[in-house]
């Protein structure tokens, strides 16, 4: 008989004090076996920022250029592993299963955010501002990662992840 794991037997991780250093911590959803909820679009893998722009305009230097997150799945729950955080959470709609964690910038300054997924797009907002908006889709073979319209950046998918090889 085949062991199912879902998401929600998989304790929520959290940024360690100081972000995670040089090293990502290995793939927490590895071996969940829940099939991803419908709509939500298939960002699992390795992703590298490959092209940022700015206002409609491709810019040649930018602080998110040459940026790698890594993106875990299972059910309704995504992971974005990157810049020394660890931002895991539920994609229902409500605070309670939202992020709570820590900025990258400091790694102390708490975060609410408010995650969903609408219309095959990873949508984030951060609890008190409404005007903040961030979100990830698959366009073609690339994500798009928009950042509150202060850019766009296009990422290539380098490595997959740990995932059934089904979405069922």
């Amino acid at each position: 008989m085949t062991q199912h794991t879902k998401a929600d037997q998989i304790p929520v991780a959290h940024t360690p004090p100081g972000g995670w250093g040089d090293e990502m911590p290995p793939e927490i959803l590895a071996g969940c076996t829940e099939p991803l909820v419908e709509g939500a679009p298939d960002l699992r893998g390795l992703w590298k920022v490959v092209e940022v722009a700015v206002g409609g305009e491709t810019v040649h230097a930018h602080p998110a250029l040459g940026h790698v997150e890594r993106i875990e799945q299972c059910g309704d729950r995504l992971i974005v592993v990157a810049s020394g955080v660890i931002h895991d959470m539920r994609c229902d709609a409500t605070i309670e299963h939202g992020v709570h964690d820590v900025m990258q910038t400091d790694f102390t300054t708490r975060i609410d955010v408010v995650a969903s997924f609408e219309n095959e797009v990873h949508v984030l907002r951060p609890v008190g501002l409404e005007a903040f908006e961030v979100t990830r889709r698959l366009v073609g073979s690339q994500m798009e990662w928009s950042y509150a319209g202060a850019f766009v950046a296009r990422l290539d998918r380098v490595a997959e992840s740990d995932r059934p090889s089904a979405r069922s």
